[in-house]
C-alpha cells in the first residue's frame, strides 16, 4: 500500500493522519512549526460545551506521536511537488532545530537557565519565551528547539544538559518522499487589527485581540488564567467585545464571515461572567451567527448570565481623560450609546496564510482571489481539487470551526485512502 502525505498538523491534519494510519496507510505528517496541534492548542475551552481544548486535542497528539503508521516531520516545509496521483514525489526541507532529537527528553533544564527572553508567538505576545524553549507545556514532540536568531551562545544550556542533546551547529536537511496522494491542511492566520488604526491596536495597551484574550484566560497561559488590563494589571470592571474585525469587510476586500468569532466571543463572555460575576460584559455585533448544533442555546445561556448584546459596531476607539471611549449606534433602537470599557477585545477573523497562494501554485491547484483553496466542484465533494490526488481539509478552503475541520479531515483521508489502496 502506498504512502500518503498530510501537510499541516492542526486538528484537521491530525484527524486525517489518524484515520489513514488506522486503515493501514503509512502517513507522512508534515508540520512547519516545532510542535503539532495548530491553533487549537492555543485555546482554553471549546464552544458550545466549554470542554477543555487540550483535553480533546492532547490525546490525539499523543496517538499521532506513538502510532507506528505515522512519521511526523516537524520544522519541515514542502519545497516541491512533482508527479501525478499514485506517484507524487514531494521534496521536503527540515529546518535546523539545533537539538539531537533522540537524546532530548524535554526536561526543560536548558530553558530554565537561558537568560534570553523574546516575544512568544504561541502566547500571542502576552507572554515571553526563552531562546531555547518548548512552544508550550504539552508540545509534541516533547523536545526543545533552539532559536539561533536570538541565542547569545552564553553556553549555559550546553553545561546543564546532561545528555549533550544541544548542538552548536546544525543544518537544514532536504529529502524526497514518494506518496500516492496529498492532503493539504495548512490552516489559517488571524487578521492583524493594526491595519485598522482607528481601533487603537496596538497603541492602546488595553485593546487586545481575541487570541490574546484566549491566552490570557487560559489557566496554563502567561497570566495563569487571570483577566487583567495590560496597562496596570487591574481586573477590568467592564469588557467590550467588538465583532467582525477583519471579516465581512467588503471595502477592504474581506467579504467573508469567519464563522467562529460570534461563538468565541460568547464563550469568552461566559468565562468572564463565571470568574468575575461583577464585571460587565458587552458584545457589539453586526449579526449574531449561531449556526451550529447547540450554538443558539449557548447564546441564550450567555444572555441569561447577564451578557449584554448590543447590535452595532463602533467605528473608533478614542482615549479620553478617564480612559477608553466608544460610541455605538444601537441599530435596533437608533440610540447612540457611549461606552467606557476598561478592556476591549477585538474578535479578529480568520484569513488564508500569507503563503497560501504560493502553496497552491506549488501544488498545481487553484486559489481564489483571497488565497483560499476551494474545492473544484462542491457537487463532487468539499475536498476534491482540480489536480487528482490532492485534497483540501480544514480552513484552507474556507473559515471553519473545529467540528467542521475534523469532518473535512476525515473526508479527505478517505479520498486519499482510495488512492493508496489503488497502488497495491
Amino acid at each position: 500500500m502506498a504512502d500518503v502525505a498530510v501537510i499541516g498538523a492542526g486538528v484537521a491534519g491530525i484527524q486525517a493522519a489518524l484515520d489513514l494510519a488506522d486503515h493501514g496507510v503509512h502517513v507522512h505528517l508534515i508540520e512547519r512549526e516545532p510542535t503539532i496541534g495548530g491553533h487549537m492548542a492555543q485555546l482554553d475551552k471549546t464552544f458550545p460545551t466549554n470542554d477543555c481544548s487540550m483535553c480533546i486535542l492532547s490525546p490525539k497528539m499523543a496517538d499521532v506521536m506513538r502510532h507506528p503508521g505515522i512519521t511526523v516531520h516537524t520544522c519541515t516545509e514542502v519545497e516541491r511537488v512533482e508527479g501525478e496521483r499514485g506517484k507524487f514525489r514531494v521534496t521536503l526541507r527540515t529546518n535546523p532545530r539545533y537539538i539531537v532529537e533522540e537524546e532530548c527528553d524535554g526536561c526543560g533544564s536548558c530553558t530554565q537557565c537561558c537568560p534570553v527572553e523574546v516575544y512568544n508567538r504561541f502566547d500571542a505576545g502576552i507572554g515571553v519565551r526563552k531562546a531555547i524553549y518548548k512552544p508550550h507545556g504539552q508540545a509534541m514532540p516533547d523536545i526543545v528547539i533552539k532559536d539561533a536568531e536570538h541565542c547569545i551562545e552564553c553556553g549555559l544550556c550546553y553545561d546543564v544538559c546532561e545528555r549533550g542533546a544541544i548542538k552548536k551547529e546544525d543544518e537544514a536537511k532536504v529529502f524526497e518522499i514518494g506518496v500516492a496522494s496529498i492532503v493539504v491542511a495548512t490552516g489559517y492566520r488571524t487578521y492583524d487589527p493594526s491595519e485598522k488604526p482607528q481601533l487603537g491596536y496596538p497603541s492602546i495597551p488595553d485593546v487586545i485581540t481575541s487570541i490574546e484574550f484566549e491566552r490570557m484566560i487560559n489557566a496554563s497561559g502567561p497570566t495563569g488564567g487571570r483577566v487583567k488590563r495590560l496597562s496596570d494589571g487591574a481586573t477590568p470592571r467592564e469588557v467590550v467585545f467588538i465583532q467582525c474585525v477583519g471579516s465581512r469587510d467588503n471595502r477592504n476586500g474581506r467579504p467573508w464571515c469567519s464563522g467562529t468569532c460570534c461563538m468565541a466571543a460568547v464563550k469568552h463572555a461566559l468565562l468572564i461572567r463565571e470568574k468575575y460575576p461583577s464585571t460587565r460584559v458587552i458584545i457589539c455585533y453586526i449579526d449574531l451567527r449561531a449556526y451550529g448544533k447547540g450554538y443558539e442555546e449557548y447564546y441564550q445561556r450567555a444572555e441569561q448570565q447577564g451578557v449584554i448584546f448590543l447590535r452595532g459596531v463602533p467605528a473608533e476607539i478614542s482615549m479620553g481623560r478617564t480612559g477608553m471611549r466608544l460610541q455605538v449606534e444601537n441599530t435596533e433602537t437608533g440610540e447612540v450609546q457611549v461606552l467606557e470599557p476598561e478592556l476591549v477585545v477585538l474578535s479578529v477573523g480568520q484569513a488564508p496564510r500569507e503563503d497560501a497562494a504560493g502553496i497552491a501554485r506549488m501544488l498545481g491547484i487553484e486559489a481564489d482571489e483571497h488565497g483560499y483553496m476551494p474545492p473544484a466542484d462542491t457537487k463532487l465533494g468539499p475536498v476534491l481539487t482540480i489536480r487528482p490526488g490532492i485534497y483540501v481539509a480544514g480552513t484552507v478552503s474556507a473559515p471553519r470551526d473545529i467540528p467542521d475541520c475534523v469532518a473535512l479531515g476525515q473526508a479527505a483521508a478517505m479520498q486519499a485512502f482510495l488512492d493508496a489502496i489503488a497502488e497495491e
